[in-house]
């Protein structure tokens, strides 16, 4: 049975200098923590611009400037509904590594590379092709896209 529902957030991809990925570890306290990229879910009257940028730093401590839009990831989901959430690449472009969270979800913030990202329990596993395949686009070419802490 779905639920007539509808989630619409933003994910925060960032790829240091070295090739690694900035993710968090996050989950309630009852649960089995996670790893994800930085994101979350919109407030009323903020674009998905916004968002990324509020949750990235509620979540990481970091400031964040938007390169591009990565990819969409729409879905059904059986108990949830409709998911809509919206992944940009971003550049770190100020702030300090601590956690922010006001929902006191996140537990860790860390820089992964892509082995480690080929083994890690993820909150999205589907996106981890998606998230590989930018690590090893960036290590390949060595653009200069972002830049870490």
């Amino acid at each position: 049975m779905t639920v007539n529902t509808a989630y619409f957030g933003a994910a925060g991809v960032c790829v240091n200098d070295e090739g690694k990925l900035l993710m968090v570890l996050q989950g309630t306290k009852e649960e089995h923590k996670k790893w994800s990229v930085p994101s979350g879910g919109k407030e009323n009257g903020e674009t998905f611009e916004e968002c990324c940028i509020r949750e990235f730093k509620e979540e990481t401590g970091f400031d964040a400037k938007i390169i591009k839009r990565l990819f969409v990831k729409k879905e059904e989901l059986e108990g949830i509904g409709r998911i809509e959430v919206h992944y940009f690449l971003v550049r770190i472009i100020g702030g300090t590594k601590t956690i922010q969270d006001p929902d006191e979800l996140i537990y860790e913030i860390d820089w992964k590379d892509y082995e480690q990202l080929q083994t890690l329990d993820l909150s999205f596993p589907e996106d981890r092709s998606v998230l590989c395949e930018y690590i090893n686009l960036y290590t390949t070419t060595r653009k200069k896209a972002v830049i870490h802490e």
